[in-house]
């Protein structure tokens, strides 16, 4: 035991205070001690490990004729994406991985102004589409059953849906936008949730994890505590060997920043050599090739422009309508 400390919890804390101290603060989860080293004890480790699988609970909520019903609908969320019936803010594509926003988006590493944690921001009401009623009724409402969240707690939902060799880099979810925990549930095929990579591009190469975490289909993970807040996690491309979809599931902070009617969201243009969407914002520099997308304020718009923003109901005469298309406006119903 280091001398001086009675618990290797406050031993692993204090070492990440003194790499905060030396590191400016947007860079602490980056150069901080909670990535694999070979210069960690055997103690330090196991330590370190408690820390992040008391932050983890697991439970496989959804059987396969669930989980079959509810990966038609995420289909069906794709098809409708491919034909422009969501707003501009809700789809964010890249190679390999697509983002669909409901509730609520956000603003995230190349598409920011000014970098760095803390920098995230929501857009403005109204630019994305409510959540779906077939993700409250078939995923958010058996979660409130079972009393893994409660009733109203979700006014924000994300599908991700990965090809083979797609990833997420290691982050923490924004603090200043999310609370805990963070809710997600997998759908398609299996995968693996990876604590405490650094990833390096061109080729893209992830280092080795402190800890691996299966993510099986139909799987229910909440992260909290040290897992969601002390230490980042990713997807790593070998994690993802068949299509695979995720719903996150979370409730923004009423605190939480959104974009200024003077901000502008800088987009980058997808090309083979992005990973995911997640290029370096000094990639996009070399290259040159940004487009500037900007949001005008809700209260800036024609009457009709406002109109149509809030015209959220499906187009009857396409062949995609169904009952399940119709969208809560981020309340959760109580039917079933």
């Amino acid at each position: 035991m280091a001398e001086g400390f009675s618990d290797l919890r406050q031993l692993l804390r204090v070492k990440q205070k003194n790499a905060a101290d030396n590191e400016c603060q947007g860079k602490r989860f980056m150069s901080g001690p909670f990535y694999w080293s070979q210069y960690r004890t055997i103690e330090e480790e196991i330590a370190l490990l408690d820390m992040i699988k008391t932050g983890i609970k697991q439970k496989r909520l959804f059987d396969d004729a669930q989980c079959t019903k509810i990966e038609e609908k995420i289909d069906r969320v794709v098809e409708r994406a491919e034909k422009g019936k969501y707003k501009p803010c809700t789809v964010d594509r890249a190679p390999l991985r697509n983002k669909y926003f409901f509730g609520e988006g956000y603003t995230y590493g190349s598409q920011l102004a000014r970098k760095g944690p803390g920098m995230e921001r929501l857009y403005r009401p109204g630019q994305v589409d409510p959540i779906p009623s077939w993700v409250t009724r078939l995923v958010i409402n058996p979660l409130v059953r079972t009393g893994i969240i409660p009733e109203g707690f979700v006014n924000s939902a994300v599908i991700n849906d990965y090809r083979p060799g797609g990833c997420i880099v290691s982050h923490i979810d924004p603090v200043h936008i999310f609370d805990r925990p963070i809710v997600s549930v997998s759908f398609m095929s299996d995968s693996m949730l990876s604590f405490g990579c650094k990833f390096t591009f061109k080729p893209i190469r992830v280092s080795k994890p402190i800890f691996c975490l299966p993510l099986e289909r139909g799987c229910v993970t909440l992260l909290s505590g040290f897992a969601a807040d002390e230490i980042t996690h990713c997807v790593r491309p070998e994690d993802t060997v068949a299509r695979r979809a995720v719903i996150i599931l979370r409730r923004v902070l009423p605190t939480a920043p959104r974009l200024g009617c003077d901000e502008d969201v800088l987009s980058s243009v997808a090309n083979d050599s992005d990973i995911n969407g997640l290029s370096r914002p000094e990639d996009n520099k070399r290259r040159g090739r940004k487009r500037s997308v900007a949001i005008q304020a809700y209260e800036d718009m024609p009457k009709r422009a406002r109109a149509d923003s809030y015209n959220t109901e499906p187009d009857q005469t396409s062949p995609l309508s169904d009952p399940d298309e119709k969208l809560d406006g981020c309340q959760i119903s109580s039917t079933t």
